[in-house]
């Protein structure tokens, strides 16, 4: 039996409409089709409402409560406090009730004040006016009223309220300027593009007679697809169909620029557009401190479950004999008697359970939370870290992995625009071997000189003079940039140069630009794109004149891009440029060899390079691409994969032109951050698409390979001239061989590997020969660094998660700028986005965001050592005050027959954990400083103490939990040996229960409070004000709790309990004696263990007790802050450090070097030697250059 049309049927009416019809067709203006063309189908579409909002009035309370108890922890209580109203239990339902109402109340808060936000916003976009084109006029609306085919008109700076396609335009061409700086981040103006049939259409009137429909995919989040085709109908004729594509689709949240105005027709709308299906939810990422947390809590669990199976067994075999049985005082009811005895036991199970219930925290859960949502502040106020160019400091995408920073074992980064600035500069460019390099920079100043190309041989042939000029006029046509001359863009003036408005380029790619720019110095200017055809003005001040037929837009997969041209002289031209890699398998004819040594030098000198080529097409070759062309575009299915077997048709057979080369400088201190990760015990490995010279070259510059570094490859290169398995069982035996050796040797070699894209696609496939993973993991591990070069997006993803499937499961972190390190990001433990100029995608999809690279070394070293300190000292110290807690109530059931009779009073028992000592390890949590920031930033191997969750593992969990049954016993059997003497006030009258029990909660609350003061190391007033405060709230809230008779109490077996004690000299003399045996033993411990064995931080400790005063910099940190100020004399540095700068750790320099600056082009360095190390200043910057095979380069 065929289930394909029950199947269709239950997807249909089950699942949506959305989700079986791949097309939707939109009626331009409302307006039916004229008769005889298709049939009119109305859709239903959702309005253009935003809902960012969780919740609405009617449903918070019961949804917020559902996704409250959904958690274990809250579920647990509640359990808890019903059973307490069913069952006769031996404290009252408020001690439970009321912890867990006030952590559900403060959650529930703060949930429901952020969507009250979130609903603010929802209204202020939703009602914003839009001007909708009705019966012939524009006529203003709110957003949220607009409908899918109404046609909007957007005016200059204006935000386009939902996904629109372009009809027309102000301008002549048809063309629009935008920017997705909302979006994406990228500030620079992008062209739309209206079809050549609608363009016409400029007045509202025009726009009304307009007859036609579009038909498109249905929503998708990609913001860089779509498809689609719009059908023209004219008065006589067919419609006209022309296709639709990402350049005619206007995104939601993107401003109009530099265009009076627009009309467009309205796509999707509401949650159906771009931006919202963009901001789905992503999948939630646990932190290793909680998945600790909930190990821990499980194993409380079971003590408690023990705690509750003992006592029940041990009541009923203590009361066996019938006088314990029934007492003469506490006979049983006739119904008690006739209860079977399994029920019984079940009850006083539960009984106990209730008794010893608060060994489980509740209120850990909310105080965790508040640590994490107020400590991810420090960061967003951290003044080191915001970026006087951006204008931006950090932020915080998810607050629920601060203490994560502190457990990254592996970082995951991506070269361009992350390691670099992104910030392209056009270098030099071969034609057929020949170099060419702009004499427009030379040493630092611009020049405007008249000749402007510097060539190795300065009198070209006919032959290499036409393949000069295909080459300059390639790269002045095949692009994406746009040119400016308008006096002032977005309010600030650009392009002027004495006095009068000159052009200027902008695009999304800034390798666009730099060789546009470079080719404007070497005497090629390209002047404008008017009326589909481009100008440019050759090194004989002549204007050419290209009609632009088509362009092959860049991707990813292709590697390049492509524009057919038509020329004066009316001959088809094919212009190429793209990656190496893509360029030379389709190239015919050219001189490859000298062009490719070139690349290849280039690329080790750490340049980005495109290659050129060219071809010329005959008048039926290129009739064939335009059928070729047209049928791609036009279709609605599988348009990409036509379109790209159309391309690869297309882009072939070519003539090789040349190359190009630019310069993406290294980021400001990048090299000193990595240098800091790998000092902390961090394994960097970088991520790009470069190929593998660019990025080696990289690596070298930021200290990620060293000249001692050996390097081991495994590419395709090496995989054609032996087999894979041959390869990677030699680099296993070279690592192993290596690590064997290195027991006996106090030099070890530090290995680099450097792996490309297509290798790891078949070391990730298990072949007939076997399974590599786990060699090639085996290598990793044993390499201090791993560059992987040619990455696809998702590649990058495989590579994350591959690591982190290991056997050790490390923590990982991935760092990049671009929309191709999302999925990366995503994958990792920890995603960080930098604020970059390839967009804020990368920023927005992270958990975290910065806006420079070298921002990691804080974030990391310092942010998160204290984060992850912070809340481990949280969560042991809420397990152990909780078993001092509770393990003296389990006691003292052997002491009264198991009869379920609480040591404390319910007000004690309630307050313990909200009031009493609450408050101090919440802004111990917030506040600790174990080391100064100075200190970490110093010293990266500190972060190796706290590696691997060491402070959360399972013996120092054992510790801190012995330590609370010892404080435990020491409070219960002490006061109770002082109570061995019932006659114990100075009138002779004896305590009772209440004080006793008061008596031990007075030394708990003193003792766990005091053992919290112990452990702090940054003392500050409002420390001393909440410890302090603390514990005199709890003396003056028992004294008004004993002091007053409260009328809503039925009674009240505390009153006068506290003050009775407090008058006894013995009970002052016990709650003293039992505090300092309780902390006595910590005490020699941490005073045993610093003396005999200290960690590294605790030397640090130490040394800072030694040498007060402000910690000195890192080496040369101070110079760097230096030589960002301004110097009145150029040839003159002071590095100014008071008396002495340290180089090293101990060799003094004078207070003054002199360095001479060498200008750009010539001359030898002048460096300052001081002892064994040498101060180089050479070029933009300088060079430290210390004793032994470490070497900077």
């Amino acid at each position: 039996m065929d289930f394909s049309v029950l199947r269709n049927l239950i997807s249909r009416y089950c699942a949506g409409e959305e989700n079986w019809v791949d097309s939707r067709t939109v009626y331009i203006g409302q307006k039916e089709p004229p008769p005889g063309a298709e049939a009119y189908i109305p859709q239903r579409y959702p309005d253009n409402r935003i809902v960012s909002s969780k919740y609405t009035f009617w449903n918070f309370i019961p949804k917020n409560l559902f996704e409250q108890f959904r958690r274990i922890a809250n579920f647990y209580f509640l359990v808890i406090f019903l059973v307490q109203l069913i069952i006769d239990t031996p404290t009252s339902p408020v001690t439970s009730g009321l912890p867990l109402f006030f952590v559900i109340t403060v959650t529930a808060i703060k949930q429901g004040y952020e969507d009250w936000l979130r609903h603010k916003a929802d209204c202020s976009i939703n009602e914003c006016p839009v001007d909708v084109v009705q019966q012939g006029k524009a006529s203003r609306t709110q957003s949220h009223k607009l409908r899918v085919g109404d046609v909007v008109v957007v005016k200059e700076d204006e935000t386009f309220p939902c996904d629109l396609v372009l009809l027309s335009s102000s301008r002549e061409d048809g063309t629009c300027y935008v920017t997705t700086a909302s979006l994406d981040g990228e500030s620079s103006h992008k062209t739309y593009y209206a079809v050549p049939d609608t363009k016409a259409f400029r007045t509202d009137r025009e726009v009304e007679s307009l007859h036609a429909t579009i038909e498109c995919e249905q929503p998708q989040p990609d913001l860089y697809k779509f498809v689609g085709r719009i059908n023209i109908y004219k008065d006589t004729e067919e419609p006209v169909a022309r296709p639709l594509g990402s350049e005619n689709l206007l995104l939601r949240g993107a401003t109009l620029k530099n265009t009076h105005h627009i009309y467009a027709v309205a796509i999707y709308t509401g949650m159906e557009t771009k931006m919202a299906l963009n901001y789905q939810s992503k999948s939630q990422k646990r932190s290793a401190v909680e998945k600790s947390m909930n190990a821990f809590l499980i194993v409380y669990l079971c003590i408690l479950i023990s705690k509750a199976v003992i006592n029940t067994v041990l009541k009923y075999a203590w009361q066996w004999s019938p006088d314990r049985d029934e007492p003469w005082y506490n006979h049983r009811t006739e119904n008690e008697r006739q209860r079977p005895v399994v029920i019984r036991a079940f009850t006083d199970f539960l009984a106990f359970m209730v008794l010893f219930n608060y060994i489980i925290p509740v209120s850990m859960y909310v105080t965790v939370e508040m640590q994490k949502f107020l400590g991810s502040y420090f960061i967003t106020w951290d003044e080191e870290m915001f970026d006087e160019e951006l204008g931006e400091g950090a932020q915080v995408n998810t607050s629920d992995l601060n203490e994560e920073l502190g457990q990254v074992e592996y970082v995951f980064t991506d070269k361009t625009g992350t390691l670099t600035e992104n910030n392209m500069e056009f270098i030099e460019c071969c034609v057929d071997g020949n170099v060419y390099i702009p004499h427009a920079i030379c040493n630092g100043q611009i020049l405007s000189a008249a000749s402007s190309i510097d060539m190795i041989d300065s009198s070209p042939g006919g032959y290499r003079r036409e393949h000069e000029d295909l080459f300059f006029r390639a790269l002045c046509l095949c692009h994406t940039v746009q040119v400016k001359e308008e006096e002032t863009v977005d309010g600030i003036k650009r392009g002027f140069h004495q006095g009068r408005p000159t052009s200027f380029y902008i695009s999304s790619s800034p390798d666009e630009v730099a060789l546009v720019e470079g080719m404007k110095r070497l005497g090629y200017t390209y002047l404008r794109l008017k009326d589909s055809y481009m100008e440019i003005l050759n090194k004989d001040d002549e204007i050419e004149r290209f009609e632009l037929l088509h362009v092959l837009n860049f991707d990813s997969v292709r590697r390049r891009m492509s524009v057919i041209v038509k020329s004066s002289s009316g001959e088809y031209l094919l212009f190429c440029k793209g990656a190496d890699s893509s360029i030379f398998p389709r190239v015919v004819s050219g001189k490859v060899e000298q062009v490719k040594a070139r690349v290849e030098q280039n690329a080790v000198e750490g340049l980005r390079t495109l290659c050129v080529v060219f071809r010329r097409l005959s008048a039926d070759e290129y009739q064939e691409a335009c059928l070729l062309l047209n049928q791609a575009k036009l279709a609605l299915q599988d348009r990409e994969q036509r379109l790209a077997q159309a391309y690869d048709a297309i882009e072939r057979d070519f003539v090789l032109l040349g190359a190009t080369a630019v310069e993406d400088r290294l980021q400001e201190k990048a090299a000193d951050t990595i240098e800091s990760l790998h000092k902390a015990g961090m394994k960097v490995w970088v991520l790009t698409g470069d190929k593998m010279e660019t990025a080696a070259a990289t690596c070298y510059a930021s200290k990620l390979f060293r000249r001692s570094t050996q390097i081991l490859e495994l590419t395709k290169k090496r995989t054609e001239e032996q087999s894979l398995h041959d390869v990677m069982f030699e680099l296993s035996r070279t690592v192993l061989r290596q690590r064997s050796m290195s027991g006996l040797s106090v030099d070890c070699q530090d290995f680099g590997l450097i792996i490309d894209g297509a290798t790891l696609t078949a070391v990730l496939k298990s072949g007939p020969e076997g399974n590599y993973r786990e060699v090639f993991l085996e290598v990793c591990r044993n390499c201090s660094a791993v560059l992987c070069c040619r990455m696809a997006p998702l590649q990058k993803a495989q590579i994350v998660k591959l690591i982190k499937a290991s056997k050790e499961h490390p923590i990982t972190l991935a760092i990049g700028d671009g929309a191709n390190d999302v999925s990366m990001i995503l994958e990792a433990h920890v995603g960080i986005g930098i604020m970059g100029k390839e967009g804020r995608q990368a920023a927005r999809n992270s958990d975290y965001a910065i806006p420079k690279f070298k921002h990691l070394k804080k974030m990391l070293l310092v942010h998160g050592h204290y984060y992850y300190i912070r809340i481990a000292e949280l969560v042991q110290y809420f397990f152990y005050k909780n078993v001092c807690f509770i393990f003296p109530q389990f006691l003292f059931q052997f002491f009264c027959g198991f009869s379920q009779q609480p040591l404390y009073d319910t007000a004690y028992l309630t307050l313990y954990n909200i009031s009493f000592t609450s408050l101090p390890i919440l802004l111990y949590s917030l506040v600790e400083q174990h080391v100064t920031m100075d200190t970490l930033r110093r010293d990266p191997s500190l972060y190796k103490d706290i590696a691997k969750n060491s402070l959360l593992r399972w013996p120092v969990f054992l510790y801190w939990t012995c330590l609370g049954v010892f404080d435990a016993v020491v409070f219960f059997f002490g006061a109770y040996f002082l109570f061995d003497n019932t006659t114990f006030t100075s009138n002779g009258q004896m305590f009772g229960n209440w004080t006793f029990g008061t008596l031990v909660f007075t030394v708990l609350v003193f003792t766990v409070t005091i053992k919290l003061a112990l452990d702090t190391h940054h003392w500050t007033w409002i420390n001393h004000f909440v410890i302090w405060g603390s514990l005199l709230f709890y003396v003056i809230f028992s004294l008004l709790w004993g002091g007053i008779i409260w009328p809503f109490l039925n009674y009240q077996r505390m009153y006068y309990v506290f003050m009775q004690m407090l008058s006894s000299g013995p009970a002052w003399l016990s709650i003293i004696l039992l505090i300092t045996i309780s902390l006595l033993p910590d005490i020699i411990k941490k005073v045993l263990c610093r003396a005999m064995c200290p960690t590294p931080t605790e030397c640090a400790q130490g040394a800072k007790k030694l040498t007060p005063g402000p910690a000195d910099s890192t080496p040369l940190t101070s110079h760097h802050r230096l030589l960002k100020g301004h110097t009145t004399d150029s040839s003159q540095i002071h590095l100014g450090v008071p008396e002495t700068s340290t180089l090293g750790m101990s060799e003094p320099i004078p207070q003054k070097l002199l360095l001479a600056h060498r200008p750009k082009g010539g001359g030898p360095d002048l460096c300052s030697s001081v002892g064994p190390h040498v101060l180089c200043l050479s070029g933009a910057g300088f060079t430290y250059y210390a004793p032994g095979p470490e070497t900077s380069v």
